[in-house]
């Protein structure tokens, strides 16, 4: 611990944005870092905990006072080190990570974290900059082939580490462009693609062979690939969205958030996107159904459009302002956030439900009839919703987006011919410890991110890749694996 007394002498000073009028005419990343001397200083504040908390916070269980204490002493290569030990991709996660581990900080008792995501960020741009970053060849092949199926975090990370190890590994994305939803999911405003660019260049010369445009289950057999590699990793996340079946769905102008999205982020990247596909939110009245990250990335990019008007409704009762750290700390506690795009311009509405869209006499949606709606716990102490008898009201919307979440991975194609078992939501069965640690239901196929857990954080799927990674080494070996966890 560099400094002892850091915690009592600096507050807490995190990174800024760019003026709302300044970001929301372009797409590209509008943080505003940190100088490293004020890095350094944040870096001090950490207290170096006996139970370091923020290590069960981060899904990747960073080492996260090490590398505050290097950043304090100046130390930035060595930091890199300790913080690539844990974390394939801390470029991604230093940018789209909600940052659980400053919930689980100890100085969030008195709402005033460590900027753990801040000094994470700052030491994996800093090491790009000065050329640390090298490809880690492995001096040995295996003569193993994997093929890995789905090109997002969890497919990424389980790829790297496999390469490292000496096997032979095929990467295949359906998409024309690796990356998975960190591709065309994320927004480019909060992701610069230069970095996912920037990894899979690292990956080439590591040993991983990259595929786009290859559907598998679709237009590349399953079965080839059963024949042709020793272990089979599923990481196609988790992709069929949760729909709303209300009167006046099938409207023009009613679209999944994905549908948004993708056909934007394809744009702004030079992909050719035909008009008939691309959904523009110009001068339109829009309204976004969920209160997630999804449901915001839709906030920020209408936005962008020059929408008319913005509108986000939550079906849940609007969180208190400030979580009760007695009851929650130190877990991730629900309370109000508000996201970049948010703060760019929305209404946001709580306690809300969608009864119908309404259609303007040809088929284009021109609004949405929404209800309030209570929410108390039965006998049981189960959650149950009922709608305020009278308080039906109107949301005028020429485009909406449908921001609910995902329910599963998608079941046909790969995974209905593949037959692995499914578990009760829908998602690949498969344990996250012994022996059978990420294998499906089938000898050799292994599942890993959301296509295993459910729809899930980038952070998450980093880990369950990483260590699916060392599940499939371990099978391959007959038991034994160096690579971490």
């Amino acid at each position: 611990m560099g400094k002892p007394t850091g915690f009592l002498e600096y507050a807490r000073n995190d990174r800024r944005y760019q003026p709302v009028a300044d970001r929301i005419v372009h797409y590209q990343e509008f943080i505003v870092p940190l100088p490293d001397e004020e890095l350094r200083i944040q870096g001090a504040r950490c207290m170096d905990c006996g139970i370091p908390y923020c290590h069960n916070g981060c899904p990747v269980n960073n080492i996260i006072p090490d590398w505050n204490d290097l950043v304090y002493k100046d130390r930035w290569r060595e930091a890199i080190e300790v913080l690539h030990s844990t974390n394939n991709f801390p470029e991604f996660t230093g940018r789209v990570c909600p940052a659980p581990c400053e919930a689980a900080c100890t100085l969030n008792i008195p709402d005033t974290p460590v900027t753990i995501k801040t000094i994470e960020c700052a030491i994996i741009d800093h090491a790009w900059e000065q050329g640390w970053i090298r490809p880690q060849v492995p001096r040995h092949r295996s003569g193993r082939r994997v093929a890995v199926v789905g090109s997002g975090p969890a497919g990424l990370a389980c790829a790297q580490q496999l390469a490292r190890a000496g096997h032979n590994v095929d990467l295949f994305e359906k998409q024309d462009r690796i990356g998975g939803l960190l591709r065309y999911g994320i927004p480019d405003f909060k992701l610069n693609k230069r970095l996912i660019d920037r990894r899979i260049a690292q990956m080439r010369t590591e040993g991983v062979d990259f595929h786009t445009n290859a559907h598998v289950g679709v237009d590349l057999p399953v079965e080839r690939l059963r024949a042709e590699y020793d272990a089979l990793v599923l990481t196609g996340g988790s992709e069929h969205p949760r729909d709303l079946e209300v009167p006046g769905r099938g409207l023009d102008g009613v679209h999944f958030a994905m549908e948004f999205l993708r056909a934007n982020s394809k744009r702004v990247q030079g992909v050719y996107v035909p008009d008939a596909e691309f959904i523009s939110a110009e001068d339109k009245h829009v309204l976004v159904i969920g209160g997630g990250d999804t449901g915001s990335d839709c906030v920020g990019t209408a936005n962008r459009h020059g929408a008319r008007s913005v509108t986000q409704i939550e079906i849940l009762p609007r969180p208190p302002e400030r979580e009760d750290k007695e009851l929650t700390w130190p877990y991730w506690p629900q309370k109000l956030r508000t996201s970049s795009s948010q703060e760019e311009g929305c209404e946001r509405l709580w306690s809300v439900a969608t009864k119908a869209f309404l259609d303007d006499g040809r088929g284009r949606v021109t609004a949405a009839r929404c209800v309030k709606v209570e929410w108390d716990k039965d006998a049981q102490g189960r959650w149950r919703m009922q709608e305020v008898p009278g308080s039906e009201f109107e949301i005028r919307a020429d485009l909406v987006t449908l921001a609910l979440g995902f329910l599963h991975p998608v079941h046909e194609g790969l995974l209905q011919t593949l037959g692995v078992e499914l578990d009760a939501r829908g998602n690949v069965k498969g344990d996250t410890e012994g022996r059978r640690a990420y294998h499906t239901s089938l000898e050799g196929v292994f599942a890993a991110g959301d296509m295993r857990r459910g729809q899930s954080l980038v952070v998450w799927a980093i880990r369950e890749g990483r260590q699916c990674a060392r599940a499939v080494d371990a099978w391959l070996r007959g038991g034994e694996s160096d690579l971490p966890r």
